[in-house]
């Protein structure tokens, strides 16, 4: 599905303005079709993804408790 600019910078929740420079920048693969810039929407889902991983991963991290370390004399 091809989503124009306003379109793309709603569904990634970014500024138009910054999705339009990406496009000019050749970040964002675009097709201009004689009026405005199409995006393909699947191009992000596999970078949405990685994020979504990535974030579950770190929350995963910071819950994991800290062991006790061995080394540690009770100087009581």
């Amino acid at each position: 599905m091809y989503l124009t600019i306003a379109e793309t910078a709603d569904y990634l929740s970014l500024p138009e303005s910054y999705i339009e420079a990406l496009v000019h920048e050749n970040k964002i693969r675009a097709v201009h079709d004689g009026e405005q810039f199409l995006v393909y929407r699947e191009q992000f889902n596999q970078h949405l993804e990685q994020i979504e991983k990535a974030k579950k991963q770190l929350a995963e991290y910071l819950n994991e408790p800290i062991p006790e370390d061995p080394d540690i004399k009770d100087e009581d």
